[in-house]
């Protein structure tokens, strides 16, 4: 391995509440079993997950005077072979991971290396695009569940985290009305499709509404397509959407929402039996 500079404290906290993180991050006995693997010391095994790591880690570099022991935990830890069952976890994990990387001046592969990038812009670059999205967007009065979307973190890069987010939270508002647990086309057909779909955009009681009901549903289907399959083909970081693209995309995102909201669902008690 190539030498690897040490990383900035503020980064290197970064990584590790990344992949510390109490939800989407490594399990305890996952971070000491990867720690052992790599030949690091875990001198606070009994922390909370994010600050044992970073303890382990940066301890390390200092000790080695470089960083090559946290790219080889990095490696460890985003190994492909560990996500076979689970892509879409790694893909989540490398986009987080690839927004505090780019301050550093690296990218994380889909093979799970890093590759040298030009360093990330400053935060308040990232900022100013931000509020100027923002912006655009409450001109076309977007849906408040869109405009949280639009914050300088996911605009580091480029605009594709801030709409692939987005698309995201169409899918969570789909589940926390049905209570399915799906995803993507799989959960659009199982929410909307049917004769007697679990959620309905209308009364589908005419030709017009049932094509309107079927539209909507290819509109979702279509926004998954684009942004949470894209990932299989292209590193996020390397797929650029501009400012426009984004601006469309994210009205797209608001208007489903809107609808998503007036959706009835047709049978209450299926939510009640899938959360019990």
């Amino acid at each position: 391995m190539a030498r690897f500079p040490e990383f900035d404290e503020a980064v290197l906290r970064k990584i590790c509440d990344i992949l510390g993180d109490t939800y989407t991050g490594l399990t305890g006995s996952e971070i000491g079993q990867l720690l052992r693997k790599c030949g690091i010391e875990d001198p606070f095994p009994g922390m909370m997950k994010r600050d044992r790591l970073f303890e382990a880690l940066s301890h390390r570099q200092k000790q080695d005077q470089c960083g090559n022991n946290v790219v080889a935990f990095i490696y460890a830890a985003m190994n492909p072979v560990r996500y076979v069952r689970n892509h879409e976890l790694f893909e989540e994990r490398r986009s987080l991971l690839n927004q505090v990387l780019a301050f550093a001046g690296y990218t994380l592969g889909e093979d799970g290396k890093l590759r040298q990038v030009e360093v990330a812009r400053t935060l308040t670059e990232a900022q100013e695009r931000a509020n100027r999205l923002r912006k655009e967007l409450l001109a076309r009065k977007v849906h408040s569940d869109v405009l949280r979307f639009c914050r300088a973190e996911l605009l580091q890069d480029n605009y594709f985290h801030a709409v692939f987010e987005a698309a995201k939270s169409v899918a969570d508002k789909i589940r926390e009305k049905t209570g399915l647990t799906s995803d993507g086309a799989k959960l659009v057909d199982e929410a909307f499709g049917g004769k007697e779909p679990l959620l309905a955009f209308n009364a589908l009681q005419t030709k017009t509404e049932q094509s309107e009901h079927t539209g909507l549903m290819n509109l979702m289907k279509g926004l998954f397509g684009v942004f949470r399959n894209t990932t299989a083909h292209a590193p996020k970081i390397k797929w650029p959407i501009n400012e426009q693209d984004a601006l469309d995309m994210l009205t797209l995102a608001s208007m489903i929402h809107r609808r998503l909201d007036q959706a009835v669902l047709t049978r209450p008690e299926h939510k009640k039996h899938t959360s019990t």
